[in-house]
C-alpha cells in the first residue's frame, strides 16, 4: 500500500520514493517481485510510462532487477547497512546537533549562528532591529535600471568577474565616502563583498593565527565575536561607557593584540560615538603595536541631525584600519553586497582571498548598484530615508514615554535604525524578550550581547528597531510591551 502523494512531488518520483522506501526498510525484501507495470498503473491511476520510468531508475540505481518474460524483483546485492535505513527527511538531516562530533572546534563556532536560519515572514512588525523600510525603497526605481541594464549588458557581464569587484561601482563607492565619510581612497583599495560578516571572516583568517588576541567591545555585536573565535582568536572583552571603547581598559588587558573590531560611529548595541580622544588612542595603540582595526560602520548613513560623523578611517595615517559598510542596512538586506577599504599592503592578498573563498560577487547586482548611486539615485534615497527614520525615532520616544515611563530608558535617538533601551530596574530582559516574542513582537535582550557570566544591571533592557515600523505599530507594539512588562515588572519598577 503506498501513502498518499505530496503535491510538490511528481508522479514519478513519488512512486520511485515509495517503492525505494520500501526497499531500504524492508517492507519489501530480497527477490520479492513488483506488480507488473500495466497492473500497478491501474491499480493507482497513474500512466503506465510514469511506472515504466520509475522501475528503469530503480534498475538504473540497483535497487531491482528486470528480466523480459520474468518480471521484475528486488536485487539480492543491496548493502545491510543500507536496509531499514529508510530515507531521512529534508528537516531530519538539518536537525541542530546532529553529528556535530565530526565537527571540528572552529566549526562548532560558526554552527552557533545567531542568525535565523529562515527569513522573517512578516514584515514591518514592531520591534524588529536592524531592519530598513522596505516599504519605502524605490522598487520600481530599481527595477527599471535593472531592466535597462540588462538590455544593455555585454556579454562580458557573463563571464568571470574581477575579484575586487566591478569597477565602475568601486569607484561610486570611492566618490561616495569620500564625500560623505570623509575617507580618502581610490577604487583600487575599495573591494565589492557579500556582507560585512565575509569581510571580517577574510580578515580574520589573513591577519590571525590561532590565539592571536582580539579586541571585542563589551557590550558588542556577538556575531562578529563568533566569526573571529571561529578563526582561532583570543576575544579580550574591552568595556564601553559614554566615549565608546576604552582603549585605556585594551591597552592594560591585552598591549599586543592582533586586532582591534569596533563600532565607532554607532557603537552597536549602547549607540554611542567613539571621541575623539578616544580615537587618537585607537590610532596610536594600532601604530604603535602594528595591529589591525577593522572598522564596522553599519549604519553610520542614517544621522537624523546635521552631517554623518566623519570615519575612524579617515583620521587613519597609518594604514592601520580596515574600513566595511553595507547595503543591506542601507537599502535592502536581499542586495547582499557590501565593501571593505583596505589599506595598501593588504590589498593584493585581500583580492587572492576573496578569489579563492568566492570569486567575486555577482557582477549584474553589481552594475545597477553601480548605475543607482552614479545617476543620483543612492544620495537622494539616503537623504528622504534620513527624515522618514528621524519621525518614526520620535514615535518610538514618544510611545516611551507614554506607556514605559519608570520601566525603559531610551537614550535620544539620533541615528541608525534602532536603539537599546534599558530597564531601570534589574530586570529579566531575555524573559520578557521571549514573551514579547509570544506576542509577536520582536526585541532582543540587551544582555544577550553583553560578554561573561555576570552582566551587570547597565547591560539589561531590549533592543528596540523602529525603522521597519509604521508609527501605528509603534504605538500598538508599545501597549502590548507595557502588558507583558506588568507580568514580568523589572524588579525598581
Amino acid at each position: 500500500m503506498l501513502s498518499s502523494r505530496s503535491r510538490h512531488a511528481t508522479r514519478q518520483q513519488w512512486l520511485y520514493d515509495e517503492i525505494r522506501n520500501a526497499i531500504l526498510d524492508g517492507r519489501l525484501a530480497a527477490r520479492a517481485r513488483l506488480p507488473a507495470t500495466r497492473d500497478l498503473a491501474q491499480q493507482y491511476g497513474l500512466a503506465r510510462g510514469t511506472v515504466t520510468a520509475a522501475y528503469l531508475q530503480l534498475v538504473a540505481e540497483g535497487y531491482v532487477s528486470s528480466t523480459v518474460g520474468r518480471g521484475t524483483f528486488v536485487s539480492t546485492h543491496i548493502p545491510d547497512a543500507m536496509l531499514q535505513a529508510g530515507v531521512k527527511s529534508a528537516t531530519s538531516e538539518f536537525s541542530p546537533g546532529r553529528r556535530t562530533g565530526q565537527l571540528s572546534a572552529r566549526g562548532r563556532d560558526l554552527a552557533r549562528t545567531i542568525f535565523a536560519m529562515l527569513p522573517p515572514a512578516k514584515i514591518g512588525c514592531a520591534f524588529r532591529a536592524a531592519q530598513p523600510d522596505l516599504a519605502a525603497f524605490p522598487l520600481e526605481l530599481w527595477t527599471r535600471i535593472a531592466a535597462r541594464r540588462s538590455r544593455i549588458s555585454h556579454r562580458s557581464m557573463l563571464a568571470d568577474g574581477d575579484p575586487r569587484g566591478y569597477r565602475p561601482l568601486r569607484d561610486a563607492i570611492a566618490a561616495h565616502l569620500a564625500r560623505a565619510r570623509g575617507i580618502s581612497c581610490s577604487a583600487d583599495h575599495v573591494q565589492i563583498v557579500g556582507s560585512v560578516q565575509q569581510a571580517l571572516d577574510l580578515c580574520a583568517r589573513l591577519l590571525l593565527d590561532a590565539g592571536d588576541q582580539v579586541w571585542v567591545e563589551n557590550p558588542g555585536y556577538p556575531a562578529a565575536g563568533q566569526v573571529l573565535k571561529a578563526a582561532g582568536a583570543r576575544l579580550v572583552s574591552v568595556s564601553v561607557d559614554g566615549d565608546g571603547i576604552d582603549v585605556a581598559e585594551g591597552v592594560t588587558a591585552a598591549p599586543r593584540a592582533r586586532l582591534a573590531y569596533v563600532t565607532p560611529s554607532r557603537q552597536a548595541p549602547l549607540g554611542v560615538l567613539l571621541s575623539l580622544a578616544r580615537r587618537m588612542q585607537l590610532l596610536e595603540w594600532a601604530a604603535t603595536s602594528k595591529a589591525w582595526i577593522f572598522e564596522d560602520d553599519y549604519d553610520g548613513e542614517y544621522r537624523f541631525t546635521g552631517r554623518p560623523h566623519a570615519a575612524l578611517k579617515s583620521l587613519d595615517g597609518h594604514g592601520c584600519v580596515i574600513y566595511a559598510g553595507t547595503f543591506s542596512k542601507v537599502m535592502f538586506p536581499g542586495l547582499r553586497l557590501a565593501y571593505v577599504v583596505v589599506p595598501d599592503q593588504l590589498l593584493d592578498a585581500f583580492a587572492a582571498a576573496m578569489s579563492l573563498t568566492a570569486r567575486h560577487a555577482p557582477i549584474m547586482t553589481q552594475a545597477v548598484l553601480a548605475d543607482f548611486i552614479a545617476e543620483g539615485h543612492f544620495g537622494r534615497h539616503i537623504r528622504r530615508m534620513r527624515t522618514h527614520y528621524g519621525e518614526r525615532a520620535e514615535s518610538l520616544q514618544t510611545a516611551a514615554r507614554e506607556y514605559w515611563s519608570g520601566v525603559l530608558e531610551l537614550s535620544t535617538i539620533d541615528a541608525g535604525l534602532d536603539v537599546a533601551a534599558r530597564f531601570l530596574g534589574a530586570g529579566d530582559d531575555t524573559e520578557i524578550a521571549r514573551r514579547a516574542a509570544e506576542h509577536e513582537i520582536e526585541t532582543r535582550a540587551l544582555s544577550s550581547w553583553a560578554a561573561g557570566r555576570r552582566v551587570s544591571a547597565r547591560c539589561k533592557g531590549l533592543i528596540l528597531g523602529f525603522a521597519t515600523v509604521h508609527p501605528a505599530a509603534i504605538r500598538a507594539g508599545a501597549r502590548s510591551l507595557a502588558r507583558i512588562f506588568e507580568e514580568f515588572p523589572p524588579s525598581g519598577a
